[in-house]
């Protein structure tokens, strides 16, 4: 039997203080909270709604799985667990070990439907793909089955411009593909670069 894709948006709970920390050391903690919480909603509701894959929001902290009206109702939640990003997002990619996962992330201000669906037609000729960043990261991982995560993420060096290129070295024999560039707003320069451009 065929097993739908999975997608899975990781999203931290946004209580202040604690959710996009270099873009509040630009625009103070109560902007860069609004901002979260409105690209949260806004990459939620673009890529939650469609019958071809199932969406899925993992949380950090755990114990905000459940709790507040941060997400769009009606959207499986599931706690991200303890370790670094790379130990969180294997976890979660190997819960769906049978079938196409992707994980995306929650701030990334011109994702669109089509992306998804340009990552799940990649994973029908390669083994992971991946949504590269202007920053040397990237934006989505993606496996055609789960269980094709396990050790991509060991040793990556995050939030730097080896990110990508690490965990590309990590997937060793598996195929991988790369698929739109996008994105995502880290600090302030990055939101400066994006508000212009919408301009």
């Amino acid at each position: 039997m065929k097993r739908s894709p999975v997608l899975i948006m990781f999203a931290r709970a946004p209580y202040l203080g604690t959710v996009k920390k270099r873009l509040a050391a630009g625009i103070g903690p109560i902007a860069a909270r609004k901002f979260y919480v409105e690209t949260a909603t806004a990459v939620m509701r673009a890529v939650s709604k469609n019958a071809y894959w199932r969406t899925v929001i993992s949380i950090t902290p755990d114990m905000a799985v459940g709790r507040g009206r941060y997400w769009c109702p009606g959207i499986e939640q599931i706690p991200q667990g303890f370790g670094d990003l790379g130990d969180r997002m294997e976890r979660a990619l190997l819960q769906f070990s049978d079938r196409p996962v992707a994980i995306i992330g929650s701030d990334i201000p011109e994702i669109e439907n089509q992306h998804i669906r340009s990552a799940f037609r990649a994973l029908g000729q390669s083994d992971l793909v991946f949504g590269p960043s202007p920053d040397g990261g990237y934006w989505l991982v993606g496996a055609r089955k789960g269980r094709l995560a396990r050790g991509l993420f060991k040793n990556v060096r995050w939030s730097s411009e080896h990110t990508l290129s690490d965990t590309l070295r990590n997937a060793g024999n598996r195929r991988a593909r790369q698929i739109a560039e996008l994105g995502d707003i880290d600090d302030v320069n990055d939101l400066t670069r994006w508000q212009a451009q919408r301009s």
